[in-house]
């Protein structure tokens, strides 16, 4: 099992930049349109995400985890006991859904990608004391609690993203 930091004490201020960082960065994604598609875009050595591709995968990425976030709060789970949960990045549904979206308008990935924050910064505030404990087990990673279910697989992910486009547009 990997080992993981502690759970962020409160995510929802980097929820906020990372909502303000996707903003910021549209206009210049739009300005570089149309982006070319990349070749091989799935979990193989050699992928090559453009700017559709993270931005389909983010868009995506946020109400699946949100989902598996609720399935391991659901079952409310003690260490040894977690909760199956998650995905690994070979995932055909996760590769089959980047192909078909990164073909989207720019403004409604964007748009799922504000939404999908969004719903995010309202379940954090909205989380029971606690519920951030329940574990769940993750098919490589091993058992984690739900807050850093959420921490690893949203938060410090958006992060990546959006340091990923800013590198893209060449502002590192």
């Amino acid at each position: 099992m990997t080992e993981l930091p502690p759970p962020i004490a409160d995510p929802s201020p980097r929820l906020r930049r990372a909502r303000a960082d996707f903003a910021g960065l549209q206009a210049s994604i739009a300005s570089g349109d149309p982006w070319a598609l990349a070749e091989s875009f799935g979990a193989e050595p050699e992928a090559s995400w453009g700017p559709r591709e993270v931005l389909a995968h983010t868009a995506e990425m946020l109400p699946f985890w949100l989902g598996e976030y609720e399935r391991v709060v659901e079952a409310g789970r003690t260490t040894g006991d977690g909760a199956p949960f998650g995905r690994v990045a070979a995932d055909a549904l996760r590769i089959g859904i980047l192909e078909r979206d990164r073909t989207l308008p720019l403004r409604e990935l964007f748009d799922r990608i504000e939404t999908g924050i969004e719903r995010w910064e309202r379940r954090v505030a909205d989380a029971a004391p606690g519920e951030g404990d329940a574990v769940g087990r993750h098919s490589t990673l091993g058992e984690m609690t739900a807050d850093q279910l959420r921490d690893r697989f949203v938060v410090t992910h958006l992060e990546e993203h959006a340091r990923q486009l800013r590198e893209i547009l060449g502002g590192g």
